[in-house]
Formats: C-alpha cells, sequence, structure tokens
C-alpha cells in the first residue's frame, strides 16, 4: 500500500486512530516528549510502511492526519524525550509503543529482553538506556471502525432484584457438555442457550464477568509454565481481549456485541470486572510497552522521595496515576466506550480506592468520582467497588460515593465464622445480615450498597469451604506459600474429597445454611459460578494461573438438588418484600420500610444485650411484620449455629414453613403452631398465611 508522502496537523480529539472514511486522525497524549512519531505498518503488523512525525500539538496532545488509509492498518508510535529515571522520565524512541486507545491489538506478547526500555547488561540497570529496538516483537494496535452505537435496551434491572452471578468467559463453559466445541470458553459460550437457561432457571439477574480488556501474564507466571488465567494484567483499556473469541465471527469486538445484546435479549445484565489501578508494565524494573514510554510521569504514580520508582498501592509494582486529568479522561473515555459500544450494564473495579487517591490519600470526592457522577452515560450505570488496595489507608469499606455498590469482605467473614466455626456473636452476624448497618447506615447509604457474598474468584469455592481446613497450592510453583491462610474454612471432619457419609451430610447442612444466609440477607448477593453444583478447585484458594480443570467448572456432575434449593432461595427473596428491602429501619419522622423487624431469642422473648454478645449461644431468630397499610406475609427466620437442635417458640397464629435447610426436600411445606425444632446448624422460614411459594424444579 503507497502511503501519502506527508501528514497535516489534524485535530487533538478524539483520542487514538479515527477514521472518518477519507483518512485518519491520530491523537495522543504526553506532556513530557519532546518528539512523537507514528509508524504504520501492514495489515499482518510486520512490514513497516512509513513513519512520520506528528506535526500537531496542542496542549499536551499530539495530533495528525493521514488521508487516503483507513481502518486494518497497524500502527505504533515512537516518543522521544529524556531518559531521566530520577525525575520519572522514561523515554527511549527504540521501543515501539501501543497507542492506549487501541480498540484492536496485534501480535502476541512474549518475555524478550527488547522489550525492556534499559539495558538489562549494564552495571546501572534500569538507569541506563536500550538502544535495542523491539517493533518486530512490539503490541500495536489495528486502526478499526467502532461498531455502531448500541441500542439501549439494558434491562435496567431495579437495586433491589439484582442478583449477581460472578464468572470467568472461559472458565464458565469450557466443560459444558451442551455448549459446542468450537464455542466453548468463548463469548458465543457465556449467551448459549443452554447457559441463559441455566441463568434464568437459576434466577440470577446479572452477569459480572472477570476482566476481558486486554491483558498479559506475568514474567514470574510465564517463568513456571503458567498463565495469568484470571487476567488481571491489563495493557488495552479499549481493546476486548481475544482470548475468548470463537474465531467464528468477524472480530472478538463484534462477538463480544453479540453476547451482552443476546444475555440483554433474555432479560440479563452484563457487569465487566475492571482493573483501572495497574498496567502490566509492572515496576521501574518492567518492560517499556505503552504508558511508560509515552510518559511514565503522567501516568503512573511516583515514588514521593525517589520518583526512580513507582509507587506500588496495587501489589503489581506500578499505580496508576488517576489523579492526573488525562488519566482520568482515559479512564472515563474507556469506561463510556464499553457502555456506548458494547451496551454494557456496569462496572466492578478491582482496588477501587485508587481511583480516588489523591497525594494526601484516598478521597471520595476526588475527581474521578465527580466526574463519573457527573457524566450522562457513567451515571446511569451500576457501579461496585473492591473498597480495598494494598497502599497505606488502603481499606475503605463503606467510604464510596452514595450511589456506589460494595463488595462487603465483613459479610463473607463473619458468616462463615458463624456457621462453620461458631466464632461471631449473634449481635454481629445480625448486623451482617441486616445489611452491616454500622457501616453504611451513617453516610446515608442505602442496605442494597453492601454487596454481601460468601466466595468469590479469589479464595475457596463454596465447595471447597466445606472440604478443606488447609490452602492445596501447590500446582501454582510456589511451594503452596501463596493465598490467604485465614480461610474461616472447615474440612467437616475429613480433608478433601470422601465417601464418608458423616462428613458429606455435615457438608450439604453448612452449604444450605450458607446460602439462605446469603439469599435472604439484607444487600446485594454475590454468587461465585459453580457454586451452586458444588464446583471444587480441589483445594486451591488462588488459581489465578490455573487455566485448567483446576478452574473451570465442572458441569459433568452438577449437583442439581443444591442448584434446586438456591433458585428456590432466590425465588422466596423476590416473593417476599422484607428481604431485598432498600431502606433502612423506619428512622424518626421519615419514610421506614414496608416492613418492621424484630429480633428474638429461641423462646419469643426480646433479646437482650447480654444475649446479643454471648459467644456461647448461637440461635435466634427474626420476626418480619407488615407494617401498617402493607399486604403480605408475616415472614420468621429461624437460625440455629449451635450443634444441637434448638426449640424456638413462635408468635401465636397459624405458621406455614417455607423451607428448612435441613430437610431433603428443603422447601416441602408444613403448617405449625406454638413450636418448630430447627435441627443444628440449620436455617428454617416460615409464613404466616396466605402466600406460600412454590418450589422450583431444576434439571429435566
Amino acid at each position: 500500500m503507497l502511503l501519502p508522502e506527508s501528514i497535516s496537523t489534524g485535530r487533538p480529539w478524539p483520542f487514538g486512530a479515527s477514521s472518518d472514511g477519507d483518512g485518519v486522525n491520530f491523537a495522543v497524549f504526553s506532556a513530557n516528549a519532546t518528539r512523537v512519531e507514528l509508524c504504520l505498518y501492514d495489515e499482518a503488523g510486520v512490514t513497516e510502511l512509513g513513519r512520520f512525525v506528528l506535526p500537531g500539538r496542542t496542549g499536551d496532545v499530539w495530533h495528525g492526519y493521514m488521508p487516503g488509509i483507513g481502518a486494518g492498518l497497524v500502527y505504533g508510535y515512537r516518543v522521544s524525550g529524556p531518559y531521566e529515571p530520577g525525575r520519572g522520565h522514561r523515554f527511549n524512541p527504540n521501543k515501539l509503543l501501543l497507542d492506549p486507545y487501541a480498540r484492536e491489538v496485534v501480535g502476541e506478547y512474549r518475555w524478550r529482553n527488547e522489550h525492556f526500555g534499559y539495558d538489562l547488561g549494564h552495571p546501572d540497570a534500569n538507569l541506563s538506556l536500550s538502544s535495542v529496538d523491539n517493533a518486530h516483537w512490539a503490541l500495536k494496535g489495528r486502526i478499526t471502525i467502532d461498531l455502531p452505537a448500541a441500542d439501549d435496551l439494558r434491562p435496567r434491572i431495579p437495586p433491589e432484584q439484582t442478583i449477581v452471578y460472578e464468572a470467568h468467559v472461559k472458565g464458565l463453559t469450557m466443560l459444558h457438555p451442551k455448549v459446542p466445541d468450537e464455542l466453548r470458553g468463548t463469548y458465543l459460550g457465556v449467551c448459549h442457550p443452554a447457559m441463559i437457561e441455566h441463568y434464568l432457571k437459576l434466577g440470577v439477574t446479572t452477569i459480572e464477568l472477570l476482566p476481558v480488556h486486554m491483558g498479559l501474564p506475568e514474567y514470574f507466571v510465564t517463568a513456571r509454565g503458567l498463565t495469568n488465567y484470571w487476567n488481571y494484567n491489563p495493557i488495552a483499556f479499549f481493546a476486548v481481549d481475544p482470548r475468548y473469541w470463537s474465531r467464528t465471527t468477524h472480530s472478538a469486538a463484534s462477538e463480544f456485541r453479540e453476547m451482552v445484546d443476546k444475555l440483554h435479549a433474555a432479560g440479563l445484565e452484563v457487569i465487566l470486572d475492571v482493573v483501572y489501578n495497574h498496567t502490566a508494565e509492572a515496576g521501574a524494573n518492567g518492560p517499556t510497552l505503552s504508558y511508560r514510554g509515552l510518559d511514565h510521569a503522567s501516568y503512573y504514580r511516583l515514588h514521593p522521595n525517589d520518583p526512580t520508582h513507582c509507587e506500588n498501592l496495587t501489589g503489581c509494582g506500578n499505580t496508576l496515576n488517576v489523579a492526573h486529568p488525562r488519566v482520568t479522561q482515559m479512564v472515563l473515555d474507556s469506561l463510556r466506550y464499553w457502555v456506548t459500544s458494547f451496551g454494557v450494564d456496569g462496572f466492578r473495579f478491582d482496588l477501587a480506592p485508587v481511583l480516588g487517591r489523591r497525594a494526601s490519600g484516598y478521597d471520595p470526592e476526588a475527581a474521578f468520582f465527580v466526574a463519573f457522577e457527573q457524566c450522562p452515560v457513567l451515571s446511569t450505570v451500576k457501579r461496585i467497588a473492591e473498597p480495598w488496595d494494598i497502599g497505606y489507608d488502603g481499606y475503605r469499606l463503606g467510604q464510596f460515593p452514595s450511589a456506589w455498590l460494595e463488595w462487603n469482605d465483613k459479610f463473607r467473614d463473619t458468616a462463615r465464622a458463624f456457621w462453620l466455626h461458631r466464632s461471631q456473636s449473634r449481635g454481629e452476624f445480625a448486623r451482617r445480615i441486616t445489611a452491616s448497618s454500622d457501616i453504611f447506615q451513617g453516610t446515608h447509604r442505602a442496605p442494597l450498597c453492601s454487596v454481601n457474598f460468601l466466595t468469590a474468584h479469589d479464595g475457596f469455592t463454596l465447595e471447597d469451604l466445606v472440604s478443606y481446613n488447609e490452602r492445596h497450592n501447590e500446582a501454582n510453583g510456589e511451594e503452596n506459600r501463596d493465598g490467604h491462610s485465614h480461610n474461616l474454612s472447615t474440612n467437616c471432619g475429613k480433608e478433601g474429597q470422601t465417601d464418608n457419609p458423616a462428613v458429606l451430610l455435615e457438608r450439604r447442612k453448612l452449604k444450605r445454611a450458607l446460602f439462605a444466609t446469603l439469599l435472604l440477607a439484607r444487600g446485594t448477593p454475590m454468587l461465585l459460578a459453580g457454586d451452586e453444583i458444588g464446583r471444587t478447585q480441589g483445594g486451591n484458594n488462588n488459581a489465578y494461573c490455573q487455566d485448567n480443570e483446576i478452574s473451570w467448572v465442572d458441569w459433568s456432575a452438577p449437583d442439581e438438588e443444591l442448584a434446586e434449593f438456591v433458585a428456590n432461595l432466590i425465588r422466596l427473596r423476590g416473593i417476599h418484600g422484607a428481604l431485598p428491602n432498600s431502606l433502612w429501619a423506619k428512622p424518626d419522622g421519615g419514610r421506614g420500610p414496608s416492613y418492621d423487624m424484630v429480633w428474638c431469642d429461641s423462646s419469643g422473648g426480646i433479646m437482650s444485650a447480654d444475649e446479643w454478645n454471648s459467644p456461647h449461644d448461637h440461635a435466634f431468630a427474626a420476626q418480619f411484620t407488615p407494617t401498617t397499610g402493607q399486604r403480605g406475609p408475616r415472614l420468621m427466620l429461624l437460625l440455629n449455629g449451635n450443634t444441637e437442635a434448638v426449640e424456638f417458640r413462635l408468635p401465636p397464629g397459624n405458621w406455614l414453613r417455607v423451607f428448612d435447610t435441613d430437610h431433603q426436600d428443603a422447601f416441602t411445606p408444613g403448617g405449625f403452631s406454638g413450636t418448630y425444632l430447627v435441627p443444628r446448624r440449620a436455617v428454617a422460614a416460615l409464613f404466616a398465611p396466605p402466600a406460600v411459594p412454590a418450589p422450583v424444579r431444576f434439571g429435566n
């Protein structure tokens, strides 16, 4: 292809490579560069066709327009400027750089010495400048035409109806017998009719996918013959990762869009787990692939006392400097792109305090949060924070803006401790199952801001939580030193798999009690994909590097009974309005919830302060009664974490059992008055007539 001999000034916006049908405008940010060169390649990304200095500079944006070219060509940048690590500058024009706004990435990354901006053999290590060119092996961007704007057909599930289902694109369907081989582990696999049938039968509303931004595996992982399966190591925030592309569609981007459209058509939302806290360039000793070579001192937070080093608030070597206006703009542009071009319904932000960190520390009114809430596109989507990072003062549960939901690890730990170890008081447990009012209510946050979960991708599955006392991460190649050692788990008498009926029965009881706790608690529940069918990782609680049967959901022998139990709990949650209520207990003079709640001991008396804090008794009840003018049944929720059965005295009237976790058929109704015997380590729910939910059946 013949290229024009010159390039005109063009425009400083939009960022990236934008085709208008007659040519392409290029715009890239660098505040400290002295020269930016555009390098164009053939469609394979192998042969360099030409190199052009971007002639325009508007403030800190370099730009140029080239007529006569369009989609398909591949490009990268070479950026000149000072190489002064002591001042935070690491410009090196010998390194071809990926455009941060690239919509598609060309090339397969390999860890090679050519990618490092410094001379690995130099005695001053990364203070030296490498003269080796990396273009042959560099990741490059492809010029594309953006997909038409997504139709605004988002299901817009109300917060009080939201049930989140966290899943990995590949691991969800790699072993599913009803998904065709060519679609397993792909975006189209996620939306296959067999999967949609499962989501709907289960009753979840919102599919939360682990990162799908283009990411790279770390060197220390690949050196062990493994990979970053979870994909929490991004390099391109606008590119759909092609690892999950079936190759049966036009592109990874078009297939991702098709997945979202099909899930929307089924009434399901799609939330993306996003990582805007660091990049795959790692610390100052890492490679120069994009941001580092474009403007290291702007894109990354540098150590205030030694700019040679990056601040590492993420555990990954570097931290994106979201406090910088252009970095904030890049993150917001990326988020808008995924909403407008693909129609996604929201985001879960990994290590979210990084987004609000100023020089003085975390601030919930930081520029990113303010801009997000003011954006007419982003202010309409769901946003969920992982409310901690590993930096100083990084635990920020309950301190995000009012519309944000937050992963509540206190719910997770308290539920595990109460049921598996009986090491939490009834008072602490009650706070967690009522949406952690001690954390959220005082800051005028709704109960639904608490995202309650028992398990997540990071840690034990639910099956492993009741099957292992210890982690078993030997396959990770770190001599079982990685992963959390404090899991609040139990093996119920036998480590790992067993045929012992007594052990299996105990595990069944505990899984049901935990699921009942999760799905009948106030707040927004999140399930880990596969927990509902008894998925195991063989005791591996840090399977980030296991792209194999350890991590993939095994659908060959699903626990249909457990899945049906979970589906019925979700249905019960939707039927009885007291459970997902979006309001706190009635404030003085204000509008309260539709149900009043009273806590009782097993004898029916009001709990005293001593009883709340007693470390010895783990049985109590909650009664929900419709407030004046409201219709609906009363609900009694009976919880027995003790090791012996407890007889509960019921309020006057006739009561119908809705479910009992200890019964073989948990949702078999029955009539009771006077008392109800709750077996050890079990949960029961009773309605005062008339409403009794019909059970849901799984399987054929």
